[in-house]
């Protein structure tokens, strides 16, 4: 059987990609975190940047559905950013995940935990392959495994979890569906995002991106060793995949 032709995905002109990155903005704005407000909640710049990157990875039915969420959670007073967070405590924070969060949030079925569960270890995959091919902007990004989590550190595969987590049934249909596209012809998400951040960032690809990061890191190593200045850090990235 021969492949099937590669998905369309979202034009970066389609207004659906706007629409979207405010409606999450917009509930961004209101997760509260026990520690006050975090820096990033009033860095649009960068939240417009890493979620555009993201998005112009999907289909436009996939883009569709996802708003469909967002507007519906707004409808009934629901917070699917503040989800995605407290999800993520199952594995940085789990006795108050348990005790505080668990309770009150919608609870998954078995079998769309497996089919999340497939998902994230295929992109983990991805994300580590990426990290093996472009070392210098795979620095930059998250930590990788849920092995690695801390209470002040998350991962990738975490973060993806959590965010999955709030998907409707619909959204992730559609979102597991565009993993299995891009498996079939031997793509790769993490590669496919991080091209278009750095990108969005004016460099002409990953290549130019990963010199320039890696310039970055031997200047900024050089310095400390001498004492002028701190290490890198890597949400100063070029490739801002950490964010």
């Amino acid at each position: 059987m021969s492949q099937q032709p590669p998905m369309v995905t979202v034009h970066a002109d389609d207004p659906m990609v706007e629409t979207v990155i405010r409606l999450e903005w917009d509930q961004f704005q209101r997760t509260d975190n026990e520690g006050g407000r975090a820096a990033c909640q009033g860095n649009w710049p960068m939240f417009h940047e890493m979620r555009l990157s993201q998005f112009l990875t999907w289909t436009p039915a996939l883009l569709a559905s996802y708003e469909n969420d967002l507007r519906q959670a707004d409808r009934v007073g629901r917070n699917l950013v503040t989800e995605k967070y407290a999800r993520m405590m199952a594995s940085t924070a789990p006795d108050i995940y348990r005790e505080r969060i668990e309770p009150y949030i919608p609870r998954l079925s078995a079998q769309r935990v497996a089919r999340q569960e497939q998902v994230i270890a295929r992109q983990v995959a991805w994300a580590r392959e990426f990290a093996g091919r472009w070392p210098a902007l795979g620095e930059a990004m998250r930590v990788l495994t849920t092995a690695e989590d801390t209470p002040e550190q998350t991962s990738f595969e975490t973060y993806l979890r959590g965010e999955l987590g709030t998907y409707s049934d619909t959204t992730f249909d559609e979102y597991e569906r565009l993993a299995a596209h891009i498996t079939e012809q031997g793509g790769n998400l993490t590669e496919q995002t991080v091209r278009n951040t750095v990108r969005l960032e004016g460099y002409a690809g990953l290549d130019e991106a990963q010199a320039a990061q890696a310039r970055q890191a031997a200047a900024q190593g050089a310095n400390y060793q001498q004492g002028r200045q701190e290490p890198h850090n890597p949400q100063d990235s070029p490739s801002g995949a950490k964010a």
